[in-house]
């Protein structure tokens, strides 16, 4: 059977193509590091190629995206008043280019899609980390915990929270079934051991919480719009009230306790106090796109050796916000929280608004997602990672009309009972 190249751009046609570039995508991502460049440039085989199948489909009116490429444009441009110029200069084209191959996927493929192979993506990501794992000894809370075949424990959680997120879209929200509900069923047993045993506070927390709001906006979902907005805003005055209550009352450190954590967040506030100090070196501007945690300049080498990080790489600040102000000063913060602000709230209202559909639903759980791990993590901000692929796709789905509602049965085919046909993808329908 032949299949026509343009299918390959057309969302809802293209689901096995689909699925494949995820999760060559998601592999790439999690372990570039290992494998090198050539497997960044799989990365761009699978989306590039698409623009030459049909550019306009591809790529689209690049003038509704320039709220998209802000960020990714600033960061590029202070290459100029950069302090590691060559660094920020390689960075920062990396990174632009990362954006253009997420927003290639974003008009490629509808949500179905992205979700079942975010599913695959990260299933075959826990498994290699499961098959060629190790455990890490830390030595500032003292304990041991698996890793996988990354270099932090924080990164195998992330993955497996998307794992358990996504397996929850496509069974909950999607109502895969068939050949998808095993897979989904296995995946997810993966991924909620990887996050027990990689013993990461902020995945776990992070995962209840995005897969809780979700169950709680879903049931909303059933409500007409007036009133789901009406019930919303009394959830959250009533749990904007209840967190108050809980952080007076002493709940963070009983949760920290739990997870054998102290109120330092084992150094992390430390290292909040110590990026604000730094970001005040240049407040507007930043000192340039990845140019602080460079090796040879001598605030990064001191917090290297105070925090055993002898590869004297692959560190942060473990805080979005602060990690940006100090690359990309108030400029970049500012363009940064923009983008995850409108992604966030871009498709909380459409969750608000639509009578029917899971669309809104997944691409709000992935800002909510990121939005919460912000503030303990940076996955959004470099390029090849999962979480900036991601918020990408979310963010330019917002420029893509809304999903229509469309009623369970079309009065066309009113009293009729169609026979789906059947394959691993879902089933379709025969056209009449």
């Amino acid at each position: 059977m032949k299949i026509a190249k343009a299918s390959l751009v057309r969302p809802g046609e293209n689901v096995v193509y689909g699925v494949f570039a995820l999760t060559v995508s998601y592999f790439v991502f999690a372990y570039s590091g290992r494998f090198g460049q050539i497997s960044i440039l799989l990365y761009y085989a699978v989306w590039l190629p698409l623009v030459l199948i049909d550019y306009r489909r591809a790529l689209g009116n690049y003038l509704k995206y320039i709220w998209i490429f802000a960020f990714a444009v600033f960061a590029l441009l202070s290459v100029f008043w950069s302090a590691a110029p060559g660094t920020t200069a390689r960075a920062g084209v990396q990174y632009l280019t990362h954006v253009i191959c997420a927003l290639i996927a974003m008009r490629a493929l509808d949500v179905k899609t992205l979700t079942l192979g975010s599913v695959t993506g990260a299933g075959v990501v826990l498994l290699y980390s499961l098959l060629f794992g190790v455990y890490h000894f830390d030595p500032l809370d003292g304990t041991v915990s698996f890793v996988g075949a990354f270099d932090s424990k924080n990164q195998l959680g992330f993955y497996a929270s998307l794992a358990v997120f996504f397996c929850f879209s496509a069974i909950v929200l999607l109502k895969q079934r068939g050949f998808w509900l095993p897979i989904c069923g296995v995946i997810g047993l993966l991924a909620a051991y990887c996050l027990y045993a990689s013993q990461s506070a902020t995945s776990v927390l992070t995962t209840l919480a995005v897969v809780g709001i979700i169950v709680g906006m879903q049931l909303f979902s059933l409500l007409p719009p007036k009133s789901r907005k009406l019930l919303f805003i009394a959830a959250t005055v009533f749990g904007v009230i209840t967190v108050i209550g809980a952080i007076y009352g002493g709940a963070i450190d009983s949760v920290l306790g739990a997870f054998g954590k102290d109120s330092t967040l084992t150094g992390r506030t430390y290292l909040w106090q110590q990026g604000i100090e730094a970001a005040g070196a240049s407040p507007v501007i930043g000192i340039g796109y990845q140019a602080y945690w460079v090796q040879g300049f001598s605030e990064p080498e001191r917090l290297w050796e105070e925090f055993f990080i002898g590869s004297r790489s692959g560190f942060h600040f473990h805080n979005t916000y602060i990690e940006t102000m100090v690359e990309t000063g108030a400029i970049g913060l500012v363009l940064l929280t923009a983008l995850f602000l409108a992604g966030l709230f871009g498709h909380l209202k459409r969750v608000l608004a639509e009578r029917q559909g899971f669309e809104p639903l997944v691409l709000f759980g992935i800002s909510a997602l990121l939005f919460v791990r912000s503030f303990a993590e940076i996955d959004v901000i470099f390029p090849y990672q999962i979480g900036s692929f991601l918020l990408y796709i979310a963010a330019g789905k917002l420029t893509m009309p809304a999903p229509q509602s469309v009623p369970l049965l079309s009065p066309k085919f009113a009293g009729e009972t169609r026979q789906p046909v059947i394959h691993p993808f879902g089933s379709v329908y025969p056209n009449r």
